[in-house]
């Protein structure tokens, strides 16, 4: 796994095999990151779920103002801190529960990347949570990757949705609207 564009390009991350986990695909990654390309500089970024910090990293490498890693696994965490290591940047690493995160949180950012594990209904849990504490600034865009086999349900008229599928992965961008 590899860093796709900018200040970090090529740069090798640590990877971790566990059950728990499942990494992003690099041509996903790559997809993702197309949609997004042009709103991550000076951006300041939430990677939730954050697992070995991939997404965030590729935020940090394209010019992310700041970025907060959160995941509760404790090998996820020395794992971030390892792929960090060589990084500067703006950023913290939260070893904490996804929900108990947002739920504290005070934080606005402009984009959220969630890639909780598949066949939870932590994703929309995170999203809800999101959007009760109005985390989200205008035109600020949240990245959910689930299977694509799960049942993501989600009707506001403030945001914009696209759904992608690559393979047995969907990803859905939204974007919030003035309102």
């Amino acid at each position: 796994m590899r860093v796709i564009a900018g200040k970090y390009r090529g740069k090798k991350l640590v990877e971790f095999n566990l059950p728990s986990t499942r990494p992003t695909l690099d041509r996903v990654k790559e997809s993702i990151f197309n949609l997004i390309q042009f709103d991550i500089d000076g951006a300041v970024v939430l990677d939730l779920f954050s697992g070995t910090g991939a997404f965030g990293i590729e935020t940090i490498s394209r010019g992310a103002e700041k970025v907060v890693f959160v995941d509760n696994n404790p090998n996820a965490i020395k794992i971030i801190n390892q792929n960090l290591k060589t990084i500067t940047g703006n950023f913290e690493i939260k070893n904490l529960n996804a929900i108990d995160y947002l739920k504290n949180c005070k934080t606005k950012f402009d984009v959220i990347l969630l890639d909780p594990p598949y066949k939870t209904n932590l994703g929309t849990d995170a999203i809800n949570l999101i959007l009760k504490n109005d985390l989200l600034k205008e035109n600020g865009i949240i990245i959910f990757e689930t299977d694509k086999e799960h049942e993501f349900k989600f009707n506001n008229p403030y945001f914009e949705i696209t759904k992608k599928i690559y393979g047995t992965v969907a990803v859905y961008k939204l974007v919030k609207i003035n309102n």
